[in-house]
């Protein structure tokens, strides 16, 4: 196999399909067979509508990235294949890589990790998303005990408000605009309540609906000196929010999470690596997360159906692209 083919994002809402020449393979590396790849819904939406700011270029390349920002470029990150070639030892395995959607791949060995045994590939496709759910969960600071709002019940939501709910004696809500979102939210055990209707003197609150509105119900619902985590990533969007009420008098503290770096307390021992192991661990032990994937499509179709789900209102989740053509 010496090309493949590999999913690009060519202009706004625009998505085509380019073969490439795969590079030879050299020592430490190992060539994949894809599986399947997930779709990060929101990170994968602002580069479809190119709003990854101009002063972000360089800090959203992900790993296999071709092409810049904004267009054309190939981007994503939740890659599950098989390994077909390379080291003897690492022949058959199915690992998850940070990668572009793309049916081969050549990467560091380092960079792809075997799954766990009982991880099924669809499920591991998630595997980013829960990264991003431990650290906000360390970001937050969520203890037992603790009376937790979320904000935003897509795919990151469901996975924080799941962990949280885990912690001996938390008090989880999620919260969501669409009450559609009530039906998965409950499918996996988590209470759900529309803005109007959620629970006020919260201990935390988490927003990751990626709208000023979201931000606004977390900040009026955290109690005093409650801690206001901002998971969110707006890209190029503006937004408003209103602090003239209690913000100051609740001596509210509001803090960012992002997934690009360890929280300063866990760094001087957990490396990326440690962190992605045990999200899939977390996802093997969750077989009910089945349910996220079910929104599935063959690669092949990706440049007309994949648009449509990310575009602006869409009730995607988490759309899961196959490979049949790999024999998947």
């Amino acid at each position: 196999m010496d090309t493949a083919r590999s999913l690009w994002t060519t202009a706004p809402g625009q998505m085509a399909l380019r073969t490439e020449d795969l590079p030879a393979l050299s020592d430490g590396q190992v060539r994949l067979r894809a599986l399947c790849s997930g779709v990060s819904r929101g990170t994968e939406a602002l580069v479809l509508a190119g709003d990854v700011p101009e002063t972000l270029h360089a800090t959203m390349r992900c790993p296999g990235q071709a092409g810049d920002f904004p267009f054309p470029v190939k981007y994503g990150y939740a890659l599950v294949g098989e390994v077909e070639d390379g080291p003897f030892d690492r022949l058959g395995q199915t690992v998850f890589t940070l990668h572009p959607h793309q049916d081969h791949a050549v990467v560091p060995a380092s960079m792809a990790v075997p799954l766990p045994e009982g991880l099924p590939p669809l499920r591991a496709g998630l595997t980013a998303n829960m990264e991003t759910a431990l650290n906000l969960c360390w970001d937050s600071g969520a203890a037992p005990g603790d009376r937790v709002l979320v904000v935003g019940a897509g795919v990151v939501g469901l996975l924080v408000a799941g962990l949280i709910r885990d912690i001996p004696g938390t008090s989880v809500v999620l919260c969501d605009i669409n009450p559609a979102r009530r039906t998965v939210a409950e499918a996996l055990g988590l209470p759900f309540a529309l803005p109007e209707a959620v629970p006020q003197d919260i201990d935390i609150a988490i927003n990751l609906s990626a709208s000023g509105s979201g931000l606004q119900t977390a900040l009026d619902a955290a109690g005093q000196e409650a801690t206001v985590v901002e998971g969110s990533w707006y890209g190029s969007r503006a937004t408003s929010l209103h602090l003239g009420g209690g913000f100051h008098p609740r001596r509210l503290t509001l803090k960012s999470s992002q997934v690009g770096h360890l929280p300063p307390g866990r760094a001087p021992r957990w490396s990326f690596t440690r962190r992605l192991q045990t999200a899939m661990a977390l996802l093997r032990d969750r077989p009910a997360l089945d349910l996220l994937v079910r929104q599935t499509l063959p690669f092949a179709q990706a440049p007309e159906r994949l648009p449509p789900l990310l575009a602006p209102g869409a009730d995607a989740l988490c759309p899961v692209l196959i490979y049949p053509e790999t024999g998947a």
